[in-house]
């Protein structure tokens, strides 16, 4: 689609210019973020290295099929709950812009993120600049200096949305000798009768096997630990199930395997390379196997490089994601908060804080928090009768309409404070720890949210189901779960019996037991 000219870009100081907010990126977390604080009339500014945006999706995935879906055709016709399958698009009001506009394949190609994300920019006219590199930032009294190869800003607060920086690599002897996901051929006939070991087995490592799978003589992925499969977990991050051919050569013995092993070292040789590795589940059996080719598939980081000492963010273990706080500040730079794929540590491999689908809601939210920091604004709530009916109503059509509980399960929630009053403030699609950090001196609320069955079960495909209420704890599929809390501490909770349609308004098996619920629960004093 055609989209509206960009207005002109905001006029240089060949010293400095004063924002109250500097993002960094204009990925689609970014731009995300920008058209959240400009939707509310906040001072922004987003700056961009590359002359576009979406300057990741312009390289990566290398084979150029995105994972995340596009169910185009719903059985509904509600933009909210429609949301829920879209796992592309940006959130704008009205929704006049979808993803869908730009395709209908279910895992679209990455050139029409690209497109779909330059015309969000330049249709919502986003304060971005382009040709814009952050050399450094660092800390003041007040807020933060950005220096930039054209200028240097002052701001109160800043936003890191740059995603991924560079490449994870591990450590291991002879890695170098390796070609990373970054630079390795993609044309499949290039490994044609080729030996090839890929190190890594996330999507990056399963997206390379499965695109040269009828061309390698063999293929073998290898990290320490067992795959996790995404139908296992209910991460998108995981393998997803499209790769399943990979999977199937391996059990029907093609050579192609997938190896749970610590690679000791890699050589090169005359002819290829050998790699000696100790397997993990095998009394520490050892073997010395020779490749052609050692592609290195293990993922990205973030770029630390132009942050300051004054503010250099604490990292996880790795080092490969910042530490944050409940309002995705960093845990040890005031002011320095996180956006997007960045910002993930607190629902890692768990929730969708990695992706657009999941990312776009904690911005929205992230928004509210920088104004009542910032600027001083209230969190927004609501106010409804201490009561079980209108508790009850508002509970489930809150869990049956809102995408951002659908896709965030288990880590936003909406949260009833009971005022000594008698009403509930409500507030929507909140953190879950930062609600309980929010409110840890008050004796009395509640969260609610949707959650998966967690137990261990031994074949997704088979479990078995007790469709009875007073069993709906033990439900498998994603379902309803409203916790009581006093301060910091769990009081009670229900769970609300799984339903095939995700549709939870059935007298006997959701109305009734929420509200009898809330009958005895809001009356308690502890």
């Amino acid at each position: 689609m055609t989209a509206p000219t960009p207005r002109p870009s905001h006029p240089t100081n060949p010293h400095h210019e004063d924002h109250r907010y500097i993002i960094i990126g204009a990925g689609p977390a970014g731009l995300q973020l920008s058209y959240h604080l400009q939707q509310a009339g906040c001072d922004y500014l987003t700056l961009e290295r590359a002359a576009a945006p979406a300057e990741f999706f312009r390289h990566f995935p290398r084979h150029r099929k995105l994972i995340s879906l596009n169910k185009v055709h719903t059985t509904s016709t509600d933009p909210e709950i429609r949301l829920r399958w879209d796992w592309n698009s940006l959130l704008h009001e009205p929704a006049d812009l979808p993803f869908a506009k730009y395709s209908s394949e279910y895992f679209p190609h990455a050139d029409d993120m690209v497109r779909y994300l330059t015309d969000f920019q330049r249709y919502h006219q986003l304060a971005v600049r382009f040709d814009t590199t952050v050399e450094r930032i660092e800390r003041t009294d007040d807020g933060f200096l950005v220096h930039t190869t054209e200028n240097t800003l002052r701001c109160r607060c800043v936003i890191v949305a740059t995603g991924w920086g560079r490449p994870h690599i591990p450590d291991i002897p002879g890695i170098e000798h390796a070609t990373g996901y970054e630079d390795m051929q993609t044309d499949p006939a290039h490994y044609a009768g080729q030996r090839v070991l890929v190190i890594g087995k996330g999507n990056s490592a399963f997206e390379t096997a499965s695109a040269i799978l009828g061309h390698a003589a063999m293929i073998h992925l290898a990290s320490p630990r067992p795959l996790r499969l995404a139908w296992n977990t209910k991460h998108p991050g995981d393998v997803r199930g499209h790769h399943g051919a990979v999977l199937d050569s391996y059990q029907f013995k093609t050579l192609h395997s997938v190896l749970d092993c610590v690679i000791d070292q890699i050589r090169p040789t005359d002819d290829g390379y050998q790699v000696h590795l100790t397997y993990t589940h095998a009394d520490g059996e050892t073997a010395v196997m020779n490749y052609d080719t050692v592609l290195r598939c293990t993922g990205f980081a973030m770029d630390t490089t132009p942050f300051d000492p004054t503010c250099r963010p604490d990292t996880t273990p790795n080092g490969r994601l910042p530490t944050t706080t409940g309002d995705w500040q960093s845990t040890n730079v005031d002011g320095l908060y996180f956006a997007g794929t960045l910002a993930q540590d607190r629902d890692f491999k768990r929730a969708s804080s990695a992706f657009i689908d999941g990312f776009r809601y904690n911005l929205r939210t992230l928004t509210t928090l920088l104004r009542e920091r910032y600027e001083g604004v209230p969190l927004h709530h609501d106010l409804i009768a201490r009561d079980a009916d209108a508790a009850t109503t508002l509970v489930l059509d809150r869990v049956n309409w809102s995408s951002a509980l659908w896709t965030q399960f288990e880590f936003l929630c909406d949260a009833l404070v009971a005022d000594p009053d008698g009403q509930l403030r409500h507030y929507t699609d909140l953190p879950e720890d930062h609600v309980r950090t929010r409110f840890r001196d008050h004796p009395h609320y509640y969260t609610v949210g949707l959650r998966w069955g967690r137990d261990e079960y031994g074949d997704v495909f088979a479990i078995e189901r007790h469709p009875q209420p007073d069993r709906a704890a033990e439900s498998a599929f994603i379902h309803p779960v409203i916790r009581r809390y006093h301060g910091d501490t769990l009081v009670d909770e229900l769970h609300l019996l799984e339903d095939l349609l995700a549709e939870w308004r059935r007298p006997d098996r959701h109305i009734a037991p929420l509200r009898d619920w809330f009958a005895r629960e809001l009356h308690r004093e502890r």
